[in-house]
Parts: structure tokens; C-alpha cells; sequence
């Protein structure tokens, strides 16, 4: 027999909600496995800093971006992470995406360029040591 119950559109309510959810899940598993100082980050208007606040490598900030969208945007979303990293003067940006399937904060996607990921190992961002 065929389903009849109508297909749940989302609302921009309804998505804000679940990026709010999804934003404390990972903030609560980085604060559990990582640093007890991370939270979510309060909202600060037009110098966006990021969603999670209190990631550190190297003593320095790094800039979290995360996302609970079905249609994936890398390109935009890394545009994203790295104007977040430079208004926060951070070391590097990243995306944590949602695996949709997967509740298990652990199992979701980190989203960076090679340079953030260099950044992150080194503690230097690559251009600044050319």
C-alpha cells in the first residue's frame, strides 16, 4: 500500500532548529572528547566567527563551521569556514558536516582545505612560512 502521508517540507524555522540541534551535538562531543571550554558559539553578526567557540591547536583558535544540509556545498561552505577564520584571526577553518544516516556525532564529516589540515599538524599556516 502506498504511503499517503504528505512529504515534510522544510522551513527555514524548521532548518534553523535542526542546524541549532546539530550545532550542540558537535559542540557537546568536541567539549566531551577535546576541551571542556568548547560551546556553541554566540551569534555575533556581520563578523561571523563560526559556530563552535574554544577549539584550540597550538593555542591558537580554529574556526568551526557546521552544517546539517541534505545538498552538499563544499565550495561554499569552505568559502565560509575561511571568512570565519580570518575575522576570528584563527589558525585554520573547518566544516563539520551531517552524515545524514548517522546520529553518532563521532561518524560525521570534516570538511578543510590541504592548507587548514597543514596549518592544523604544524601549527603554521602554509603561507606563512614561504
Amino acid at each position: 500500500m502506498a504511503d499517503l502521508t504528505p512529504a515534510r517540507k522544510r522551513t527555514r524555522g524548521s532548518a534553523r532548529k535542526a542546524g541549532a540541534s546539530f550545532e550542540r551535538v558537535v559542540a557537546d562531543y568536541m567539549r566531551d572528547t577535546i576541551d571542556d571550554r568548547i560551546d556553541r558559539r554566540v551569534r555575533t553578526g556581520a563578523r561571523d566567527c563560526g559556530d563552535i567557540a574554544g577549539l584550540r591547536a597550538h593555542g591558537q583558535h580554529v574556526a568551526v563551521e557546521v552544517k546539517n544540509c541534505r545538498d552538499w556545498k563544499p565550495g561554499t561552505w569552505l568559502r565560509e569556514a575561511e571568512k570565519e577564520r580570518i575575522n576570528d584571526n584563527a589558525l585554520a577553518g573547518i566544516v563539520v558536516a551531517k552524515r545524514h544516516g548517522s546520529a553518532d556525532p563521532g561518524e560525521q564529516v570534516v570538511l578543510m582545505t590541504l592548507a587548514d589540515l597543514v596549518a592544523i599538524i604544524r601549527g603554521v599556516r602554509p603561507e606563512e612560512t614561504s
